[in-house]
């Protein structure tokens, strides 16, 4: 009986300390401009280009017993892409025709400066997590130049480790705002039109 009761304790543990390592999660978010933008240009052409600035995919771990384990990262190959559109999209709204490349046009460089996903290094379980996003602007029209950092973060706790639709979604939204922000700032589209 004891030997039977001994067993059943044994694979409950093996049960909860699998429960306490993650997998990696490879997230492919789906950044959105989340506000209107007021047009102030008359259909001029600016070159824009968007640039992945990390040092590293990686975006940070998601904690638990074995972090190690647990990188969360978006590829360049699949973020930068879905950026230049939502850029070109900006850029039109404000007033402006996004081209690749016009001569002596002004030109926007967008910049996916830093992305990252914090969760707490002690403890067995993911309760919360802090996820960030900056972006930096550079206009180049003629002789102005004109640079501006924007950034997000969203604090999240959870009641579980969160999935990969979980934090495919909070990433989507810090990046969509940390965005939005960008191309809120009047002054870029004071300089793309002057």
């Amino acid at each position: 009986m004891l030997h039977r009761l001994l067993l059943g304790l044994i694979a409950v543990t093996s049960l909860t300390l699998v429960g306490c390592a993650h997998s990696p999660q490879q997230l492919s978010p789906q950044p959105k401009l989340i506000a209107p933008l007021t047009a102030v240009g008359q259909g001029q052409p600016v070159v824009v280009r968007v640039v992945d600035g990390r040092p590293s995919p990686t975006l940070g771990t998601r904690g638990g017993l074995y972090p190690e384990t647990s990188a969360i990262s978006v590829a360049a190959a699949d973020i930068v892409p879905k950026l230049q559109a939502q850029a070109e999209a900006a850029v039109r709204l404000l007033g402006f025709t996004p081209s690749a490349n016009a001569y002596n046009a002004p030109q926007l460089t967008i910049t996916l400066a830093e992305l990252k996903y914090q969760s707490p290094k002690e403890g067995l379980y993911v309760t919360e997590a802090t996820i960030s996003a900056t972006f930096r602007a550079d206009v180049q029209n003629a002789t102005r130049r004109y640079s501006g950092r924007y950034g997000s973060s969203l604090d999240q706790r959870f009641g579980m480790a969160p999935n990969q639709q979980t934090n495919t979604k909070l990433v989507s939204d810090v990046l969509s705002d940390a965005l939005t922000r960008t191309f809120k700032d009047p002054t870029i589209g004071q300089m793309l039109a002057q």
